[in-house]
């Protein structure tokens, strides 16, 4: 089933976690309740398969009668366009057999641990008459915190059913009971049997019983004696062997009667009281004693003292003798050759071992009487360093028991240069680094120079070699120049405004009310300015301001002309003459013309790059230390620079454009 299909309108599918023989398993979302959920669906091609669809029933039906910490809930129960489904919790985790792979060797607390909650599980579907049938590490799952949850009742019986599976093997093989393997009516002991398997697997990660075939799997579970599983590790506790021995007893008296009991034996297994003790042994091998036979009657005594009349032997032609030589000698090669079939080595298909170690990969492979050839390395980005990327010959293939198997182990990933990623978009390095594997963080930083959304800084240096997917670097991304609230300028100096400009980074233009400009200054006060006020700018951004003259010093210079008007009026004219003549001379305008100096590597048809100036000027108002005006111009730019000058001084000025002096004039007067 795709992903993204609603089942019944209300069960989104996500993705597949599993497929069986009769039903496979999806992740899924509920749409009504917003949480995940287990989709167990069952097959196409077996909805017409009347023994398929009852399987399935009984499944729901088993687990709707049963409500344990210990077993998957079930929510709900239905068909869609003819495809029947059951919805039940879903559990995130894995299943015991991996969790075995995945953890061995477990710790003997763990073990019981693990053992106990499935018992308890197994314990509450007896009591409510139903019998699993098929308990096995694949079906039962264990969460993150190490819950166990028992699952699949699909062959589940109740106790009350009539149904009967004689000549049939119903149940996984490997952990069949002696009684399901002959077709004998099933019990609540079978799943004892079943848990006492698991148990030995739990301490040796390994199943008792292996064989080319179902069946003769299954006549070892019937006729062989349980492998002692301290043969294995003999730090295993005899008293948790015995628990083994107890659950897989052949004759169901001397196995465990029940579930609970089993439970009450497995909690004192690692008592140090129980350090002691002896191998649990069948209670018909204990009671073994001499029998007393009855005496045969005496007609069988007198038949038996019968003696046979012999026979007369008949004489053989030579060509009878030949015929016989001949075929007893036909039969013996023909015995040679059936003896020589049955100890020739047999064909097996290499296992799959790929993400084990080497270690784990012999015990499998000598399982397989396959024995362990070359070793090899090679980089891998998929398996850690000394599990196994692949084998020689191939997983599936098949070779001759006692073959060699060549393993290539994982030396670990590949290291390569992280690189330099500055300047680059940041989003774009981030999906391309996050397909490698790497962890991408972020933090954000004003910046005058780097345009928004551009990296500024990596915490992994450019030339360090790395590991991908075991990376996590953190870029500073520029998020542009910090925004500017204009103040209101109104009534500001010029003097003030070219001050808050530089302070701020803002590039100034200035311009005068008509008529104010012949007598500018930098006590020349702010009347407009654009933007206007509150408005938010960057730094680099322009700020233009119109000025108009002083009324302070418009008031001074008609106070004195009053003043002296009324004490000398013969002297008048002459004195507004020199006032007049003194004020031209001391304060002027000149203009200048600063280059724009285009980039050799500028292209004709591209945009001309702004080019940043700064012109000093030095008169009875300014330092040339100081900056007076900072232009960002793309083309040779008109400029008009206010100078006041007293008596015979002579002023000054430069224009900088990348540190170096484009123009500069050091006699100024109101004669150049």
């Amino acid at each position: 089933m795709r992903a993204g299909y609603v089942l019944s309108g209300r069960y989104q599918i996500k993705q597949t976690l599993g497929e069986g023989g009769m039903a496979n398993v999806y992740l899924a979302q509920d749409l009504i309740l917003q949480r995940p959920v287990a989709v167990k669906l069952m097959r196409l091609d077996l909805r017409d398969d009347p023994a398929a669809v009852r399987r399935f029933q009984r499944e729901a039906i088993s687990l709707t009668e049963l409500t344990h910490p210990n077993i998957v809930s079930i929510y709900d129960v239905g068909e869609d366009n003819g495809m029947q489904y059951l919805i039940m919790e879903y559990v995130e985790g894995t299943d015991l057999k991996a969790y075995i792979q995945q953890n061995f060797p477990l710790a003997f607390p763990t073990v019981v641990a693990i053992m106990e909650q499935i018992l308890a599980a197994v314990d509450h579907a007896h009591n409510h008459g139903i019998i699993h049938r098929d308990l096995k590490p694949q079906n039962i799952l264990i969460n993150h915190e190490g819950q166990v949850k028992i699952t699949d009742f699909g062959i589940a019986l109740a106790t009350t059913d009539s149904l009967t599976q004689t000549n049939t093997l119903m149940g996984s093989v490997h952990y069949l009971s002696p009684e399901q393997a002959r077709g004998s009516v099933v019990t609540k002991q079978s799943d004892i049997y079943s848990l006492g398997i698991i148990l030995f697997e739990l301490l040796t990660k390994r199943v008792p019983f292996q064989g080319e075939t179902a069946v003769s799997i299954a006549l070892k579970h019937y006729k062989d004696e349980m492998p002692a599983v301290r043969q294995f590790n003999p730090e295993i506790p005899q008293a948790l062997e015995n628990v083994i021995l107890h659950a897989t007893a052949k004759n169901l008296t001397d196995r465990y009667q029940s579930a609970a009991e089993m439970a009450a034996d497995l909690k004192t297994a690692l008592s140090p009281q129980r350090a002691a003790e002896a191998p649990w042994h069948p209670q018909q091998l204990l009671d073994d004693e001499t029998k007393v036979l009855e005496p045969l009657k005496e007609s069988e005594t007198k038949q038996a003292a019968v003696k046979k009349t012999p026979t007369p032997k008949k004489k053989w032609s030579k060509k009878k003798k030949w015929l016989v030589i001949g075929a007893s000698f036909a039969g013996f090669l023909l015995v040679l050759g059936l003896i020589g079939f049955a100890v020739a080595p047999r064909s097996v298909k290499v296992p799959d071992l790929q993400g084990m170690t080497k270690g784990e990969a012999v015990a499998v492979l000598q399982q397989q009487q396959l024995t362990v050839g070359k070793t090899r390395y090679r980089t891998s980005g998929k398996y850690y360093k000394g599990q196994i990327v692949q084998t020689e010959p191939a997983a599936g293939s098949s070779v001759r028991q006692k073959s060699k198997v060549a393993l290539i182990l994982s030396s670990g990933p590949e290291k390569r240069k992280f690189g330099n990623y500055r300047g680059q978009s940041f989003n774009k390095v981030k999906k391309r680094l996050e397909k490698k594997g790497v962890t991408v963080l972020k933090t954000e930083k004003h910046s005058k120079t780097i345009a928004t959304g551009e990296i500024m800084a990596q915490s992994i240096n450019p030339k360090r070699k790395v590991v991908w997917r075991d990376s996590t670097v953190t870029f500073t991304v520029s998020t542009g120049a910090t925004a500017i609230k204009l103040r209101d300028l109104t009534g500001y100096t010029r003097k003030s405004v070219i001050d808050y400009a530089n302070e701020l980074g803002l590039v100034l233009q200035s311009n005068w009310q008509a008529g104010s400009e012949k007598t500018a200054s930098d006590a020349d006060l702010v009347v407009a300015q654009t933007p206007a006020a509150g408005t938010l700018v960057q730094s680099g951004g322009i700020l233009t301001v119109t000025f108009a003259a002083s009324t302070t010093d418009a008031a001074s210079t008609s106070s004195t002309s009053a003043a002296e008007s009324s004490s000398s009026p013969a002297s008048s004219s002459s004195t507004d003459s020199s006032s007049s003549t003194a004020s031209s001379a001391n304060q002027f305008k000149m203009d200048i013309t600063i280059p724009y100096n285009e980039p050799a590597d500028n292209s004709a048809d591209s945009s001309a790059p702004a080019q940043q100036v700064q012109i000093y000027l030095a008169d009875d108002n300014h330092s040339l230390d100081q900056v007076y005006q900072t232009l960002s111009i793309t083309k040779d730019t008109k400029v008009t620079l206010p100078f006041s000058l007293s008596n015979s001084a002579t002023g000054k000025y430069k224009v900088v454009a990348n540190g170096k002096t484009i123009a500069e004039n050091d006699n100024v007067t109101s004669e150049n």
